[in-house]
């Protein structure tokens, strides 16, 4: 199995690094070939973004890839964020986060069972024109939008697939009554994909409303379509919901005609908080199960197998409280990490020993 690594900035890159440490040879027992790319910030200065474009390649051979946090420059003549591209390289269509309950923890609200958001990854707020003009002696600003019939089927069709693997209600939506010609659009494909899956549970609601009932709809599994930019909110909201943005990871997927993932690139759904950086205190549990989010989409069977033994190895290390400082901890991001490879070596030579099969990936994907 080849995975392309795209190294970032600041503490985006001290936690890639502590998710390496769980792909090697002597946790994992099998061999992994890592393709790797340097895209800080420096680097896409040198080479014009070019190698965020040979990295976009690479993933499309390969099929993988695990992208570190990266640093955004705020001027608009700069090189960018580096995601615009490989989303648009790669086709991404979908991004998934899935706030789950980390044992040993207390959420803010009474959440139990898992929330997935499944957003367009591209269009709507993202890359929309704008501009400002004056208007009888005011100042008034513009943005034009879109969204395309494909993407919104892409993220309904998905949303729906995810939500009969989990065992889900398909739940929100977007608010259709205000906008009916542009939002409209992704309710009409969210309707569509209800008739072609009958036995999934379907709640339509009002983005303002799925907001509210969050908390009082917290107790059942849920995937939650979303526009871009609604998506995108959600997504922080959700997460946080459950502790800590650190506790889940973010997938980029594309898809083939059948809706097979062709492209996965996983990621934290954090940036590079440079506060934290250098002082080994940083959460590494989203880049840690973003490396096992890639090997439950392996069709190998021992890559399976590990991404099950990576994601209970890191549960129930905070389960234990092994909890680093946003968590209520006092374990360093070193030092979490060890601990997580040495339940994950024990779980997979208990697991030898047993001969028992033991992946579970169809459930994470």
């Amino acid at each position: 199995m080849q995975i392309v690594v795209t190294d970032g900035d600041q503490t985006g890159q001290e936690l890639l690094e502590q998710s390496l440490r769980v792909l090697t040879t002597d946790v994992l027992g099998f061999a992994l070939e890592i393709l790797r790319f340097d895209l800080s910030l420096e680097h896409r200065r040198r080479t014009h973004n070019q190698v965020v474009l040979e990295a976009a390649q690479a993933m499309k051979s390969c099929r993988f890839g695990l992208k570190a946090a990266t640093v955004t420059p705020e001027s608009k003549d700069d090189v960018g964020s580096p995601n615009a591209i490989l989303r648009n390289e790669i086709e991404g269509t979908v991004i998934v986060r899935t706030g789950r309950r980390m044992p040993g923890i207390a959420p803010p609200v009474g959440v139990y069972s898992p929330i997935s958001v499944v957003r367009m990854a591209v269009d709507d707020a993202y890359g929309a024109k704008e501009w400002r003009t004056t208007e009888a002696g005011d100042e008034v600003a513009y943005r034009t939008e879109k969204i395309s019939r494909k993407i919104c089927h892409a993220v309904a069709e998905y949303a729906f697939l995810h939500a009969e693997r989990l065992h889900a209600k398909v739940f929100g939506g977007p608010k259709f009554t205000v906008s009916p010609i542009y939002e409209g659009m992704f309710k009409e494909e969210m309707d569509a994909a209800a008739l072609r899956h009958p036995d999934v549970a379907y709640e339509p609601q009002l983005i303002d409303a799925t907001y509210a009932l969050l908390l009082v709809k917290a107790g059942e599994p849920l995937v939650i379509p979303a526009l871009n930019r609604d998506g995108d909110c959600l997504s922080d909201l959700v997460l946080q919901m459950f502790g800590s943005l650190a506790g889940a990871e973010s997938l980029l997927l594309s898809f083939d005609n059948q809706w097979r993932p062709k492209v996965v690139m996983a990621e934290a759904p954090h940036g590079t908080a440079p506060t934290l950086f250098g002082k080994n205190i940083a959460n590494p549990m989203a880049m840690i199960l973003a490396a096992a989010s890639l090997l439950a989409y392996s069709d190998e069977e021992a890559a399976q197998t590990a991404s099950r033994a990576i994601y209970e190895a890191t549960l129930e290390a905070v389960a234990s409280g092994v909890k680093t400082i946003d968590l209520g901890g006092s374990t360093g991001t070193v030092e979490f990490t060890s601990e997580v490879i040495a339940r994950i070596r024990t779980k997979l030579e208990v697991w030898n020993a047993l001969g028992r099969a033991t992946s579970e990936s169809a459930k994470r994907r």
